[in-house]
């Protein structure tokens, strides 16, 4: 979805299934903090706003995006409807940002092939900081608001196939 014309908190709530029944994990990329605690806010805002119960909510620390895949890895053996990875990339001056992006997308994409737990996707790949901040709570919404939603219609899926 293009933010620059959407907000990313923006949707249709009476199209959301109740989530009370579902446990849900979240793996938090420690690097760039500013950016993943408000993306994590959002996220578990939207869950318990669906009817998710907070113990319900699993929620691991990593130290940075890279990591996701694995902490992702290990939560899949927790019991859970749905896991949502939270991290962020910015831009810098070298091609490490296109090889953690490359690798944490692929590595994500892997997890879903291997595994019948829906993993989401909750990694902001941005250019500058500004444009993290903005999407992480600021003017284009929050991302992890659009994680919550996906694993709720994602943990559905899965309770109904």
């Amino acid at each position: 979805m293009a933010t620059i014309t959407n907000n990313l908190s923006v949707y249709d709530k009476t199209a959301i299934p109740n989530a009370k029944q579902f446990r849900f994990g979240i793996v938090v990329s420690e690097w760039n903090e500013e950016i993943t605690k408000g993306l994590l806010s959002g996220t578990k805002s939207t869950l318990i706003e669906h009817g998710v119960l907070p113990e319900n909510i699993l929620c691991w620390d990593v130290p940075g995006s890279f990591e996701l895949i694995y902490g992702a890895k290990k939560m899949l053996n927790q019991n859970l409807d749905a896991v949502i990875a939270i991290g962020s990339v910015i831009k810098g001056e070298t091609q490490h940002f296109d090889f953690v992006c490359e690798a944490v997308s692929q590595g994500i994409k892997d997890l879903n092939v291997q595994s019948e737990t829906p993993v989401i996707f909750c990694v902001l790949t941005d250019n500058n900081m500004q444009q993290a901040i903005d999407r992480s709570g600021g003017r284009h919404g929050n991302k992890g608001v659009e994680a919550a939603v996906a694993a709720i219609k994602m943990a559905q899926l899965r309770k109904n196939s």
